[in-house]
């Protein structure tokens, strides 16, 4: 990689979380966008390979929330029945 674009990923990656830490999802977004952009131009192979395993990933993200949404729902059901006590506890060890 040349250095230009190695200054230019780093930069703007570095703007990117400087703006997201800062709340500005915007900035973040569009530097976001240029250090993507700079790695895709390196690297258009790979990103070709991640393009087409896409819906895979997503599909296996949703697996993944559906299973974290009914574990912290069973959480909140026990919780209830077993009373405030039981969950304090829980949260002091």
């Amino acid at each position: 990689m040349e250095n230009w674009k190695r200054g230019l990923l780093a930069g703007s990656a570095g703007l990117s979380m400087i703006f997201l830490l800062k709340g500005s999802k915007t900035g973040a977004m569009l530097f976001g966008g240029v250090a993507l952009a700079a790695l895709a131009s390196e690297y258009p192979e790979e990103f070709r390979k991640i393009r087409s395993k896409l819906p895979d990933y997503v599909e296996r993200g949703s697996a993944f929330l559906d299973v974290v949404t009914r574990a912290g729902e069973r959480l909140a059901e026990v919780a209830e029945s077993r009373g405030s006590a039981w969950y304090e506890s829980l949260l002091r060890a």
